[in-house]
Order: C-alpha cells, then sequence, then structure tokens
C-alpha cells in the first residue's frame, strides 16, 4: 500500500513522531512522499511576526519564552527536523506553490499513486477532489475523543474544562471539520498532565492508531464508529482570557 502523508513542517513534536510511523508500518506499506505544509499553530496562515505576536497577546511571556528557547534550540538539532527525518526514511518531500485543493497540486499528489492518504497536522480545509483522490481514502489523526473537541487544539481545551480523559480519532475524512466517520479511537487518562506532556502522550498514541487503521484498510475489514453531529463540541483558537481561566485552574502548559 502506497501512502501520502499531508503535513506541516512543525519545530516541535511532529518529526520524531513520523519518523515513528515510518519505521512501524506494517508490511508490504510505504509512505512515498510527504506533502509539507508551512507551520501553522494557528489554524491558518500567517507570517512569522503574527505568529509571534499572538503568540505573546494570548499565551503571555513565560509561555513566549519557553517555546522561543525551545525553537532556537531546535535550530541547531537538524536530525530532529522534519526534511531529515523524511531524508532518512526515503520519503520524499513535496512542496506544494499553491493551495492542495489546486488542480496542479492535485495531479502533484496524484503523480505518486496513493492508495491512502494520511493528514496529521494537516492545516488546509480540504475538498472533494483531493479527500476522493486516492482508492482507499483519506485518514485524519485527531487528538480528541470525537465527536467531542472539535476544531483547533484539543489538548487546551480537554485541560481548561477539567475532563479527566481525552483520547485520539482517527476518521475518514469528510467535507466537513472533524466530522468523518471513526476508524480507530483511543483513550488518554489525563492524570495531571501538563499541555506539553499531554501533546507529547497524543502524539505516540496517535502514531499507534494511524498504523491501527492503516492494518484494518489494508485487511479490508473493520466497523466504522459514528461520529454525530448532533453529540459534537467545537473550539476554535483560545483567547487571552481563556488562557487565564486555564492557568486559575491549576493547569499547567509545560
Amino acid at each position: 500500500m502506497r501512502i501520502v502523508l499531508l503535513t506541516q513542517d512543525e519545530p516541535f513534536y511532529l518529526a520524531k513522531n513520523i519518523d515513528f510511523l515510518a519505521k512501524n508500518l506494517p508490511e508490504n506499506t510505504q509512505i512515498v512522499a510527504a506533502v509539507l505544509f508551512d507551520a501553522s499553530p494557528f489554524g491558518k496562515k500567517e507570517s512569522f511576526f503574527q505568529k509571534i505576536k499572538k503568540t505573546f497577546k494570548v499565551f503571555g511571556m513565560k509561555f513566549f519564552l519557553h517555546y522561543s528557547f525551545k525553537y532556537m534550540a531546535q535550530r541547531f538539532k537538524p536530525k530532529q527536523k522534519m526534511p531529515y527525518v523524511l531524508k532518512n526514511n526515503k520519503i520524499e518531500e513535496v512542496r506544494l506553490d499553491k493551495s492542495v485543493n489546486h488542480k496542479d497540486s492535485l495531479e502533484i499528489i496524484k503523480s505518486y499513486t496513493p492508495d491512502l492518504l494520511i493528514s496529521i497536522a494537516g492545516n488546509q480545509i480540504f475538498k472533494k477532489q483531493l479527500i476522493q483522490l486516492a482508492p482507499k481514502g483519506c485518514l485524519n489523526l485527531h487528538t480528541a475523543l470525537l465527536p467531542k473537541y472539535r476544531g483547533l487544539m484539543p489538548s487546551f481545551w480537554v485541560l481548561k474544562n477539567n475532563e479527566k480523559e481525552t483520547g485520539v480519532s482517527v476518521f475518514f475524512v469528510d467535507e466537513g471539520i472533524d466530522s468523518g466517520p471513526i476508524l480507530v479511537q483511543e483513550r488518554i487518562a489525563i492524570e495531571g498532565m501538563t499541555q506539553e506532556q499531554l501533546i507529547e502522550t497524543s502524539k505516540k498514541v496517535g502514531m499507534n492508531a494511524i498504523i491501527k487503521a492503516i492494518e484494518l484498510i489494508r485487511n479490508g475489514n473493520f466497523d466504522l464508529i459514528e461520529n454525530p453531529d448532533s453529540e459534537m463540541t467545537y473550539y476554535s483558537f483560545p483567547t487571552r482570557k481563556d488562557v487565564v481561566e486555564f492557568i486559575s485552574n491549576g493547569k499547567h502548559f509545560f
């Protein structure tokens, strides 16, 4: 089975998890290419300066300094960056000049003859032609127990809302937002984790859930879990007020 990843050049968490995924794929399965979008933690395209300004304004000085130092440190660790991980696993890196839904982009992706597309932190809205491009469909990893916590930054919101558990959902993408039928779902006990610890944990659990999903698709024997809109909750990017409440609830970012 040939897989094309749709992901982003995120500097903190993704590279080592993609490396784990690539090294633990089921037999006769390979990731042939990875479309790398520019990192966009806020769910939309913004300039580097806009990202810095927004991070400081919403999350405060301590958060800003922590991730600024972490970002600078990553610059001296090339083996922990996405381009290195892709090259080391013989996965072709693909950068698109246009929207992923543009006909030229679709032709580029199609040229790798994927059987399956997998979105991991994909930060663009996928339209019908892309969703249907691969014969076995398009999967997405969402780090929450859908249909609850659709949208952005579920690790923040489950902590702010004092949830006792969260999880990951691997689902078939449709034209909605985190609304497709679920193939694999795994639960995670939060147990006092910081947001950083929860992100690390959910990404690792998520990679194993993707591996399980690939195996199910390859065998062609699986039951889907409903993801009903009637039970959904949806969250967008937090405000400064949300962050203040997060901290007052005794939660920690790191």
